[in-house]
């Protein structure tokens, strides 16, 4: 007796059309899988930048504080004028020495971490670099701002070593003093460099970590002593997440507006003008065509990045 049970033929339902037509042709499953992230980048991202640009052309009325949809470039011409020249110098100087510190310290401990830290000292170091992140970017901000006071531990470990006359000596110098730390443009130099430092250490780190051992043996065979290995193959070889640390110091540095506000004196950096514009003024025709400025700034940067190589270290 044939004891097989028949199965009953599959179902021809509208899931199972779907998934065989889904299956069948990759081209169009790729589709279903991109087209929800395009087109919230297309809509809310794109869209908003072109809405960016489109607000620039317009002036806002100084009689009845409207924003008026002529377009024009008067916005444009407002930029050149010399204060808000000297802003934009401003933060491109301090974007661009930032992202210098943060290679020069960052370097180092990317190089020991990848090739000479192992088991738990590794691990510790990890935590180390990552432990500022997890916690609140405005604690970490105010706890500097009582670090670097007059009253802080920044002058109080300074008298205790007798170094407060070179503390007095760095704040009387111009373009980077001020009434303390917390009131300088050094003090608002340092926090970005420890803000953003992690961002620098990853990329570098993990570029280093995939230089072949090989290579830095081939280095040494060759005659090579440690200084030439570093300068002719370790560098360039880091190059891709020196650069890619970079695109993070560089563009965070120049969009963010909360560290020059808490911490510094009362020079103006472009994302405090475009802040003040859009928040206290109401000129956001300005305040659009001011926020362009960085953008075009940061994409520079990021065409620069790229011909170093920066993507393949992301």
């Amino acid at each position: 007796m044939d004891t097989t049970v028949a199965m009953p033929p599959p179902a021809n339902g509208p899931l199972r059309t779907l998934s065989t037509l889904l299956y069948t042709r990759r081209g169009l499953l790729l589709l279903a899988l991109l087209a929800p992230p395009l087109l919230w980048f297309g809509v809310v991202y794109l869209g908003s930048l072109f809405a960016l640009l489109a607000n620039a052309f317009f002036r806002l009325d100084d009689f009845t504080g409207q924003v008026v949809r002529e377009v024009g470039v008067s916005n444009f011409v407002a930029l050149l004028d010399p204060a808000n020249l000297d802003a934009v110098r401003r933060t491109v100087g301090m974007a661009v020495a930032v992202t210098l510190a943060c290679v020069v310290l960052a370097f180092p401990l990317a190089y020991f971490m990848a090739r000479h830290a192992r088991g738990w000292t590794k691990a510790m170091l990890y935590i180390a670099v990552m432990l500022p992140l997890w916690s609140s970017y405005l604690v970490r901000l105010y706890a500097w701002k009582l670090l670097l006071a007059r009253e802080g531990a920044v002058s109080w470990a300074a008298e205790r070593l007798h170094l407060a006359w070179l503390l007095d000596v760095v704040l009387s110098a111009p373009l980077v003093g001020g009434p303390s730390l917390s009131f300088s443009t050094l003090g608002t130099f340092i926090v970005f460099v420890y803000m953003w430092l992690p961002f620098m250490i990853l990329p570098v780190m993990a570029a280093i970590e995939r230089i072949p051992p090989s290579t830095l043996e081939a280095s040494a065979d060759l005659g090579a002593g440690p200084r030439t290995t570093l300068r002719r193959v370790i560098l360039p070889l880091a190059m891709p997440g020196i650069a890619a640390g970079s695109i993070f110091t560089f563009s965070l540095t120049l969009g963010d507006y909360i560290i020059p506000q808490v911490i510094g004196d009362s020079t103006l950096y472009i994302g405090q003008i475009v802040y003040r514009q859009q928040g206290v003024a109401g000129n956001i025709p300005f305040a659009a065509a001011f926020s362009l400025v960085p953008i075009a700034v940061v994409g520079i940067y990021l065409w620069l990045a790229k011909r170093q190589g920066a993507f393949d270290a992301l």
